[in-house]
């Protein structure tokens, strides 16, 4: 055996260690869930006080004193998810609610669930596959977290009745996934969708994120998606709200901040440009998953006339 045949093998090897290495790296990075590295419920409400860190504790402190009923349903794949329901009213609506990445399901919707409460709607509050006491290790985006959305919807009409009327709100990538499952065949039952700062596309977010980090995105961003594909077996284009939107005739409540640096308005934009019939709402100076805090007075506003007009009031 040569000496330059044992290079070139040497060679090959290398770099076939050097891909799969990046690729699990990026994968493990953006889609692999390790829930000690979530956000707590607390995170960041303490330290420096300012007038949004005490609204968002209070709010949270009040709703974790609210009962709720621990429900359980299987996923397309076998995997238990996990809810919260509060109940308001018999035979009242139903709010279901889709938070964020990597974060907590109450700690998301502290405000926004009491407020779907107060306007006499029941709540069925998810925890995200692969968040919270749902199973799971991937992270799909909401490529493949829009079948468990259609899968709640499932479960609140066997429970509730084939007349109950169904809310998707969703948060950040809770909003990207109700968006995306609204061009699956959903229940009759889901007259509205809210979504709160969602990004327009998967692959567009994590390019974002990685020139918000100064990494070159034309060189991660190929190993993060064969990354998806080798390690999460998915395809992480292989929906985005942005298409999905183009492809329903739920009506749809937009909303951003437009200080959002984590996912820019500009996603929403791309959004709403997609379907002329979004309602869309930009809420001024808030940040990410923030809008509800930062003008309650707007987001309620515009919440309610929404509700009222798909759920009746």
């Amino acid at each position: 055996m040569s000496t330059e045949y044992i290079i070139a093998c040497a060679a090959i090897i290398s770099i076939l260690a050097y891909v799969i290495s990046s690729c699990y790296i990026g994968y493990r990075s953006s889609f692999r869930s390790i829930r000690k590295k979530h956000v707590g419920l607390y995170t960041g409400l303490d330290g420096d006080v300012t007038d949004i860190k005490l609204k968002r504790r209070e709010y949270l402190e009040a709703f974790l004193k609210i009962p709720f009923e621990d429900v359980t349903i299987t996923a397309y794949d076998g995997k238990k998810l996990h809810a919260r329901y509060y109940s308001r009213r018999s035979s009242a609506p139903i709010a279901i609610l889709f938070h964020g990445y990597k974060s907590r399901a109450q700690r998301d919707f502290a405000c926004g669930a009491q407020v779907c409460l107060d306007l006499g709607y029941n709540v069925l509050l998810v925890d995200q596959r692969a968040h919270g006491e749902s199973e799971g290790k991937v992270i799909y985006f909401g490529t493949r977290e829009r079948y468990d959305a259609k899968a709640w919807a499932e479960y609140a009409v066997s429970r509730f009745g084939e007349d109950i009327k169904i809310l998707f709100y969703g948060i950040s990538m809770g909003a990207a996934t109700v968006l995306m499952s609204s061009e699956l065949d959903l229940p009759k039952n889901v007259v509205g969708i809210v979504a709160d700062c969602p990004f327009s596309t998967v692959s567009g977010i994590i390019k974002k994120v990685c020139k918000d980090m100064n990494l070159p995105v034309w060189l991660i961003y190929p190993f993060v998606k064969m990354g998806a594909y080798i390690f999460g077996r998915f395809d992480p284009d292989a929906a985005s709200p942005i298409e999905a939107v183009k492809n329903t005739s739920i009506p749809i409540l937009l909303i951003h901040g437009d200080s959002d640096r984590f996912v820019p308005q500009a996603m929403s934009d791309e959004i709403a440009a997609a379907n002329k019939d979004i309602k869309y709402v930009k809420i001024p100076e808030a940040t990410h998953a923030l809008a509800i805090i930062y003008d309650t007075e707007n987001y309620v506003s515009e919440l309610k006339k929404f509700t009222e007009i798909v759920l009746g009031e």
